[in-house]
């Protein structure tokens, strides 16, 4: 009798036992189910996606981690892939809803030609009191108010060799003629393979144009791109050389290749390349930076929300983390991004390769799909050259 009552008792443990761990079990399920995935879409050079990588454990880590859980999907420039806004609206054309593109990066340039091609709706409009922190903002997109969240400065400058050019171009017209002093030192990438490169292109068209022309997609400017292209035209001899033909480099880091080898002694960069490069110390100190006027086109990074993703609460969640302190020393610390908050709020080694730079010398540029169509330009009429 004993026996039996002990073989009941323990069987009855091992019931309640078993019960336990299944409520346990069906639990952590529930908490799991409970935590939304954000995918995060990016494009870019490698310094962003090395930021943005940090930017999701940090998120991960944070309060709003334990609601969200944030997944970064990357696209590097250059690659050959389809970009990120052909992606996003080749889907909205075709209708498809839900996906995964919940937030994406995406500059003030850039807004237009998602709205020209996928339409006004393209973008949900975000909700400021879901991002408190944007009250802290202070800088301004020159495009896509109301649904661009921005979340850092950027700028193209012109960096140098400090040990071989002696006499450093200040204005647009001194460093034409310094790059027809010095045949084969200067480099600029293919516009449409990296920024750098582009503004390089936009600079040179622009400045022959009212400066509203930097901001506006109207198909009209295009009549009056003629001048910059003949002067790129007239530059084209000048520029690197390789046995014995000119060479444009692939992507923003093949220019800074040239110049990290001593191959140039000059080239159009981004700022934050630049600083990264410095800091890690792939670039010699020898390497300075500097501004010249009108100055190189840069823009406002942010973040958008597509009409086509499936989770507007924590992507909301996600700008409103962006904008934190903590997020903006990792975006410094990581990508020498120029803050969007109060730069006194935040500490960090690169601080001071940002200390020279003109803030207010810098020149935003939207121009739609006009850009687009300015690169095909370049392509036909520079990139053939010689060939």
């Amino acid at each position: 009798m004993n026996q039996w009552k002990k073989w009941l008792f323990l069987g009855t443990m091992a019931t309640v036992t078993l019960g336990a761990l299944s409520a346990c079990g069906q639990q952590g399920d529930a908490s799991e189910e409970a935590q939304q995935t954000v995918t995060l879409w990016a494009g870019g050079s490698d310094n962003v996606k090395v930021g943005m990588e940090q930017i999701v454990k940090a998120f991960n880590a944070s309060e709003k981690g334990e609601e969200y859980q944030l997944k970064l999907e990357f696209i590097m420039s250059g690659s050959g892939s389809q970009s990120l806004s052909d992606r996003i609206i080749a889907a909205k054309k075709v209708g498809e809803s839900n996906t995964d593109y919940d937030l994406i990066l995406v500059s003030d340039a850039e807004v237009g030609v998602f709205l020209q091609e996928g339409g006004e709706d393209i973008f949900v409009p975000y909700e400021e009191a879901k991002i408190p922190n944007l009250a802290n903002v202070q800088t301004k997109v020159s495009s896509g108010e109301g649904v661009l969240v921005p979340y850092r400065g950027t700028t193209v400058v012109l960096a140098y060799n400090s040990e071989n050019v002696s006499s450093v171009p200040e204005t647009a017209t001194e460093l034409y003629q310094w790059i027809e002093d010095n045949p084969g030192r200067f480099a600029y990438n293919t516009p449409g393979s990296g920024g750098a490169g582009s503004s390089f292109v936009q600079t040179v068209l622009y400045n022959e144009l009212p400066e509203e022309a930097l901001t506006s997609s109207d198909a009209k400017w295009k009549a009056e791109w003629s001048k910059g292209f003949e002067r790129l035209k007239s530059l084209h001899s000048s520029m690197y050389q390789t046995g014995g033909q000119t060479i444009y480099p692939n992507k923003n880091q093949g220019t800074l290749d040239l110049l990290i080898n001593q191959e140039v002694d000059m080239i159009p960069a981004w700022a934050d390349m630049v600083i990264t490069n410095l800091a890690n110390g792939t670039l010699p100190e020898n390497i300075k930076m500097t501004q010249v006027e009108p100055g190189f086109t840069g823009n406002v990074d942010g973040l958008a929300i597509p009409s086509i993703g499936s989770n507007i609460e924590g992507a909301q969640a996600v700008m409103d983390f962006m904008l934190t302190t903590q997020a903006q020393q990792i975006l410094l610390d990581t990508m020498a991004a120029i803050p969007v908050i109060d730069s006194s709020l935040i500490s960090s080694d690169n601080s001071i390769y940002l200390k020279d730079l003109k803030i207010d010398s810098f020149r935003t540029s939207s121009l739609g799909t006009l850009a687009n169509e300015l690169n095909e330009e370049w392509d036909q009429t520079i990139g053939t050259m010689g060939q």
